[in-house]
């Protein structure tokens, strides 16, 4: 199995543009150290230490819909659902390696995997 670094998901809810087109569906990109030590550096995290997440996911989310590129304001306009989901989904797969959950059925006990990226699993 090769060494997956771009994982897709699915926004809850999705970024609306100006135009009222909704973007849901997105890819990120595991972070390098670069990623997390450059945004320290910015004077809006400098300011407001919250900002950190902002600009570190516009470096990690390659693809969002048809959007041509993502920067912070697209962040910013995001409803909190989705910046949650974008929070926990870039520590699963930065710590984890992967977009899979183990779970358990409640009512047979099978267990299997889930994609919190909403695809189809993993290649």
């Amino acid at each position: 199995m090769a060494f997956k670094t771009e994982f897709e998901f699915t926004l809850p809810r999705g970024v609306v543009d100006k135009d009222g087109v909704v973007h849901q569906k997105g890819v990120m990109r595991l972070a390098t150290a670069k990623d997390e030590i450059l945004p320290l550096q910015d004077y809006r995290v400098q300011n407001n230490r919250a900002y950190l997440v902002i600009i570190l996911l516009s470096r990690v989310i390659t693809k969002l819909g048809s959007m041509q590129s993502i920067n912070p304001s697209i962040i910013e306009s995001m409803f909190s659902v989705d910046l949650a989901y974008l929070q926990d989904f870039y520590r699963r797969i930065n710590e984890e390696g992967t977009s899979m959950l183990k779970v358990k059925c409640p009512e047979c006990g099978h267990n299997f995997e889930v994609d919190t990226g909403g695809g189809q699993g993993e290649s």
